[in-house]
């Protein structure tokens, strides 16, 4: 039992010094809330509950300038992955989820200019 207990404790302890504050937002976190949108920006229709999830989820961890411009240049890298994603399902993705977002999923923006 008290094996059990030290090993719980080491985990969460791992999960914390993985997203400790002020660590910088890295492009897999990214690709990671916002993989269940490729059909919507791809196909178009109605973004998937998993999707607006994801989209929430990103919101949060991109909290700071610094987050909110590298999230944007991971959003631009993974967009110009995908030669049929849909610029203007795209661009209407947050408002889709019902999420006010400083971070636009569009191929061509500058994110240098996120505040």
């Amino acid at each position: 039992m008290k094996g059990i207990i030290i090993s719980v404790i080491a985990v969460l302890a791992m999960i914390q010094l993985m997203f400790e504050p002020g660590q910088a937002l890295t492009c897999g976190q990214v690709d990671a809330s916002l993989a269940p949108c490729i059909p919507y920006l791809t196909q178009g229709g109605d973004p998937s509950a998993a999707c607006c999830s994801g989209v929430k989820s990103l919101k949060g961890l991109a909290q700071t300038t610094a987050d909110k411009r590298a999230a944007c240049n991971c959003v631009k890298a993974a967009a110009n992955r995908y030669a049929n994603l849909k610029d203007d399902a795209a661009q209407a993705l947050p408002t889709k989820c019902g999420v006010t977002m400083d971070i636009p999923v569009s191929r061509n923006v500058n994110c240098d200019i996120i505040s």
